[in-house]
């Protein structure tokens, strides 16, 4: 997946207040990320020689277009200066819209967005017409199918 968007704050407070919020109203923990000097978060996996490298390869990861290269250098520079920046990966059209809606109320210094248009939906759930669930019991119907139909829909045994 590669949707993303970081809104930069000029304080870790507002950042992580915004963090707050985005939990809260429901995205999980691990599609929500703050960093800051005080908390690198993710960034401080990034294998760097000095804080401003670790900052910038990790933005750089999730800005990868050949035109979003100076997007990595603004938010490290900015939280070498004591800003911080949390950034959504959202999942949908809803989550996109929500997300910039709690970013942009709390007033953000700059924000910035990666594939948010392009995005391939996730199914949590299978692509058929009847929920796999009705494959464990007994219906009514004359063809409701087994587990083994389901699995292996262009073999059936029937």
């Amino acid at each position: 997946m590669s949707a993303v968007m970081t809104a930069m704050f000029v304080e870790y407070r507002a950042a992580d207040r915004v963090r707050t919020d985005l939990v809260r109203d429901g995205f999980p923990t691990d599609r929500v990320d703050l960093t800051a000097g005080c908390e690198p978060g993710r960034a401080a996996f990034a294998p760097a020689g000095s804080a401003h490298d670790m900052f910038v390869r990790h933005f750089h990861m999730l800005y990868c277009g050949a035109d979003e290269r100076p997007c990595a250098e603004r938010i490290a520079e900015l939280i070498e200066r004591g800003g911080a920046a949390v950034t959504v990966h959202p999942r949908g059209l809803l989550e996109v819209m929500r997300a910039k809606e709690i970013l942009q109320g709390a007033h953000p210094l700059e924000m910035t967005e990666h594939d948010l248009a392009n995005q391939a939906m996730e199914h949590a759930a299978a692509g058929h017409p009847r929920p796999w669930v009705r494959s464990f019991w007994v219906e009514s119907e004359p063809l409701a199918g087994c587990i083994y139909c389901r699995l292996f829909e262009r073999h059936s045994h029937h």
